[in-house]
Protein backbone atom coordinates (compact mmCIF):
# COMPACT_ATOMS: atom_id res chain seq x y z
CA UNK A 1 0.00 0.00 0.00
CA UNK A 2 1.31 3.32 -0.99
CA UNK A 3 2.34 5.79 2.12
CA UNK A 4 -0.84 8.29 2.68
CA UNK A 5 0.77 12.02 1.03
CA UNK A 6 3.03 10.67 -0.96
CA UNK A 7 2.81 11.12 -5.10
CA UNK A 8 4.72 10.93 -7.87
CA UNK A 9 4.86 14.75 -8.55
CA UNK A 10 5.30 15.19 -4.96
CA UNK A 11 8.60 12.71 -4.93
CA UNK A 12 9.81 14.48 -8.01
CA UNK A 13 9.63 18.40 -6.41
CA UNK A 14 10.94 17.09 -3.38
CA UNK A 15 13.44 15.29 -5.38
CA UNK A 16 14.26 18.74 -7.76
CA UNK A 17 14.91 20.64 -4.24
CA UNK A 18 17.09 18.19 -3.14
CA UNK A 19 19.05 18.12 -6.26
CA UNK A 20 19.56 22.23 -5.88
CA UNK A 21 20.64 21.36 -1.83
CA UNK A 22 22.53 18.65 -2.12
CA UNK A 23 23.75 18.31 -6.29
CA UNK A 24 22.00 16.28 -8.49
CA UNK A 25 24.41 13.56 -8.71
CA UNK A 26 23.65 13.05 -4.83
CA UNK A 27 20.34 12.73 -5.01
CA UNK A 28 19.20 8.57 -4.97
CA UNK A 29 15.64 7.18 -3.81
CA UNK A 30 17.32 6.23 0.01
CA UNK A 31 18.09 10.06 0.07
CA UNK A 32 14.76 11.08 -0.90
CA UNK A 33 13.00 8.78 1.09
CA UNK A 34 14.52 9.86 4.36
CA UNK A 35 13.63 13.32 4.04
CA UNK A 36 10.41 12.13 3.91
CA UNK A 37 11.17 9.17 6.60
CA UNK A 38 9.88 6.15 4.96
CA UNK A 39 11.86 3.10 3.95
CA UNK A 40 12.95 3.17 -0.07
CA UNK A 41 10.42 0.68 -0.44
CA UNK A 42 7.81 2.99 0.24
CA UNK A 43 8.53 5.40 -3.07
CA UNK A 44 8.50 2.68 -5.60
CA UNK A 45 4.90 2.53 -5.99
CA UNK A 46 5.12 6.21 -7.38
CA UNK A 47 8.40 5.88 -8.99
CA UNK A 48 9.45 2.89 -10.95
CA UNK A 49 13.62 3.47 -10.06
CA UNK A 50 16.00 6.01 -9.61
CA UNK A 51 16.55 6.26 -13.48
CA UNK A 52 12.74 7.22 -13.81
CA UNK A 53 13.41 9.72 -10.81
CA UNK A 54 16.08 11.02 -12.35
CA UNK A 55 14.29 11.34 -15.23
CA UNK A 56 10.96 13.21 -13.75
CA UNK A 57 13.23 15.56 -12.29
CA UNK A 58 15.03 16.55 -15.55
CA UNK A 59 11.44 17.00 -16.92
CA UNK A 60 10.15 19.35 -14.15
CA UNK A 61 13.01 21.44 -14.98
CA UNK A 62 12.65 21.52 -18.78
CA UNK A 63 9.27 22.61 -18.18
CA UNK A 64 9.94 24.86 -15.53
CA UNK A 65 12.80 26.85 -17.61
CA UNK A 66 10.69 26.35 -20.80
CA UNK A 67 7.77 28.34 -18.85
CA UNK A 68 10.37 31.57 -17.87
CA UNK A 69 12.16 31.07 -21.69
CA UNK A 70 8.59 31.30 -23.11
CA UNK A 71 7.12 34.05 -20.77
CA UNK A 72 10.56 35.92 -21.50
CA UNK A 73 10.74 35.95 -25.44
CA UNK A 74 6.97 37.34 -25.76
CA UNK A 75 7.05 39.77 -28.28
CA UNK A 76 10.55 39.88 -28.53
CA UNK A 77 12.47 39.06 -31.94
CA UNK A 78 16.30 39.12 -32.78
CA UNK A 79 18.97 40.05 -30.82
CA UNK A 80 16.06 41.10 -28.20
CA UNK A 81 14.69 37.66 -28.25
CA UNK A 82 18.80 36.03 -27.92
CA UNK A 83 19.42 37.85 -25.21
CA UNK A 84 16.13 37.38 -23.28
CA UNK A 85 16.36 33.43 -23.93
CA UNK A 86 20.40 33.27 -22.48
CA UNK A 87 19.37 35.41 -19.64
CA UNK A 88 16.36 33.28 -18.30
CA UNK A 89 19.04 30.41 -19.14
CA UNK A 90 21.68 31.66 -16.94
CA UNK A 91 19.31 32.76 -13.76
CA UNK A 92 17.82 29.25 -13.82
CA UNK A 93 21.05 27.76 -13.66
CA UNK A 94 22.34 29.98 -10.77
CA UNK A 95 18.81 29.45 -9.25
CA UNK A 96 18.20 25.63 -9.49
CA UNK A 97 21.97 24.11 -10.11
CA UNK A 98 20.49 20.67 -9.01
CA UNK A 99 17.73 21.29 -11.63
CA UNK A 100 20.08 22.46 -14.08
CA UNK A 101 22.65 19.73 -13.79
CA UNK A 102 19.22 17.28 -14.36
CA UNK A 103 18.61 18.79 -17.05
CA UNK A 104 21.47 17.93 -18.91
CA UNK A 105 20.98 13.81 -18.66
CA UNK A 106 20.67 11.75 -21.68
CA UNK A 107 16.74 11.53 -22.10
CA UNK A 108 14.55 8.72 -24.05
CA UNK A 109 14.69 10.20 -27.66
CA UNK A 110 10.50 9.40 -27.44
CA UNK A 111 10.51 11.24 -24.08
CA UNK A 112 12.14 14.23 -25.19
CA UNK A 113 10.51 14.91 -27.91
CA UNK A 114 6.97 15.00 -26.53
CA UNK A 115 7.80 16.63 -23.44
CA UNK A 116 9.80 20.42 -22.36
CA UNK A 117 13.03 19.37 -24.68
CA UNK A 118 11.04 20.25 -27.73
CA UNK A 119 9.89 23.30 -26.09
CA UNK A 120 13.21 24.41 -26.01
CA UNK A 121 14.34 23.23 -29.61
CA UNK A 122 11.02 25.32 -30.78
CA UNK A 123 11.73 28.67 -28.74
CA UNK A 124 15.39 28.42 -30.41
CA UNK A 125 14.04 27.88 -33.21
CA UNK A 126 11.84 30.82 -33.45
CA UNK A 127 14.94 32.73 -32.42
CA UNK A 128 16.90 31.87 -35.07
CA UNK A 129 13.77 32.32 -37.74
CA UNK A 130 14.73 36.15 -36.54
CA UNK A 131 17.53 35.80 -37.85
CA UNK A 132 16.24 34.40 -40.77
CA UNK A 133 18.14 31.55 -40.94
CA UNK A 134 17.38 28.30 -42.69
CA UNK A 135 18.00 24.67 -42.34
CA UNK A 136 19.86 23.00 -42.22
CA UNK A 137 22.21 25.74 -40.71
CA UNK A 138 19.05 26.15 -38.24
CA UNK A 139 20.36 23.20 -36.43
CA UNK A 140 23.93 24.36 -36.71
CA UNK A 141 22.81 27.36 -35.07
CA UNK A 142 21.17 25.75 -32.15
CA UNK A 143 23.51 23.52 -31.47
CA UNK A 144 25.99 26.80 -31.06
CA UNK A 145 23.63 28.24 -29.20
CA UNK A 146 23.48 25.64 -26.54
CA UNK A 147 27.25 24.91 -26.36
CA UNK A 148 27.72 28.60 -25.57
CA UNK A 149 25.34 29.30 -23.37
CA UNK A 150 25.95 25.61 -21.80
CA UNK A 151 29.96 26.02 -21.88
CA UNK A 152 29.49 29.50 -20.51
CA UNK A 153 26.95 28.87 -17.39
CA UNK A 154 28.32 25.73 -16.22
CA UNK A 155 32.22 26.91 -16.93
CA UNK A 156 30.78 30.34 -14.06
CA UNK A 157 28.60 28.27 -11.98
CA UNK A 158 32.21 26.12 -11.19
CA UNK A 159 33.59 29.39 -10.54
CA UNK A 160 36.05 29.13 -13.08
CA UNK A 161 35.79 32.79 -14.37
CA UNK A 162 36.66 34.26 -10.75
CA UNK A 163 39.91 34.18 -11.50
CA UNK A 164 40.05 37.31 -13.63
CA UNK A 165 39.28 40.88 -12.54
CA UNK A 166 37.04 41.26 -15.36
CA UNK A 167 33.53 40.75 -14.35
CA UNK A 168 31.73 37.95 -15.52
CA UNK A 169 28.01 39.96 -16.32
CA UNK A 170 29.89 41.84 -18.71
CA UNK A 171 31.58 38.80 -20.66
CA UNK A 172 28.69 37.24 -20.85
CA UNK A 173 27.27 40.71 -22.47
CA UNK A 174 30.09 40.57 -24.82
CA UNK A 175 29.30 37.79 -25.59
CA UNK A 176 25.57 37.80 -26.61
CA UNK A 177 27.04 40.37 -28.84
CA UNK A 178 29.17 37.96 -30.24
CA UNK A 179 26.55 35.56 -30.55
CA UNK A 180 24.29 38.07 -32.23
CA UNK A 181 26.79 39.17 -35.00
CA UNK A 182 27.59 35.21 -36.19
CA UNK A 183 23.77 34.86 -36.41
CA UNK A 184 23.69 37.93 -38.53
CA UNK A 185 26.29 37.16 -40.75
CA UNK A 186 26.10 33.11 -40.88
CA UNK A 187 28.34 32.23 -43.25
CA UNK A 188 26.51 30.64 -46.52
CA UNK A 189 27.56 26.70 -47.05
Amino acid sequence: MARAGLTAERLTRAAADLADEIGFQNVTVSALARAFGVKPAALYAHVKDAQDLRERVAELALTELADRAGAALAGRAGKDALVAFANTYRDYAKEHPGRYAAMQIDLDPEAAAAGAARRHAEMTRAILRGYELPDPDQTDAVRLLGGALHGYVSLETAGLFHHHPRDVDTSWSRALDALDVVLRHWPPA
